[in-house]
């Protein structure tokens, strides 16, 4: 989709939280890659974190980061498998007021042009609570490259027609 150059860019302040009970800041590439492409597009990475595949430590970071007027965006890597220890869907979706089904569905089918069938392992997802928009990506960094590259740049791109996220920021609190 096209980039209308007559609209100003607004840069928009992204949290990335990685979750996994292995990685560190000093090998955390997906974590790395995110942030490098979210900076890339100019935009800001306001906070980043690891935190262990548990709900209530996700959940924990994810209240923080919403409740802080300095973040406008949580994206995640990591914890969207299918295994016991997997549970970033079940912390966001437990976090979120309104879930956004059109994100995992459309990541999917982006990932499946990269990884064919094995896509279906992938529960990525995507919501708004309290004014912020979530955003769960599995922890590969080819996971990270498909979505960021193939769905979140264009969409936290306030240029973007024929619309985009940014856009709608002002209004996600209405009532």
């Amino acid at each position: 989709m096209p980039i209308d150059e007559s609209r100003t860019f607004l840069p928009v302040r992204i949290a990335v939280l990685t979750v996994s009970d292995t990685r560190t800041a000093a090998d955390d590439r997906s974590g790395d890659t995110l942030a490098a492409r979210i900076e890339a597009a100019g935009h800001s990475v306001a906070a980043r974190a690891i935190v262990r595949d548990d709900v209530a430590a996700i959940r924990k970071q994810l209240d923080s980061w919403i409740d802080d007027p300095a973040i406008d965006v949580v994206i995640s890597t990591g914890g969207t498998g299918v295994t016991g220890r997997d549970v970033t869907p079940e912390a966001f979706a437990a976090t979120w007021e309104k879930p956004i089904e059109g994100f995992g569905e459309l990541f999917r089918w982006l990932s499946y042009k990269s990884i064919g069938t094995s896509t279906i392992q992938s529960r990525a997802c995507a919501g708004v609570a309290r004014g912020t928009y979530l955003f769960a990506l599995p922890g590969s960094t080819g996971a990270v490259i498909d979505g960021w590259d193939g769905i979140l740049r264009d969409q936290l791109d306030s240029r973007h027609r024929p619309c985009n996220f940014v856009e709608l920021m002002p209004r996600l609190t209405e009532r």
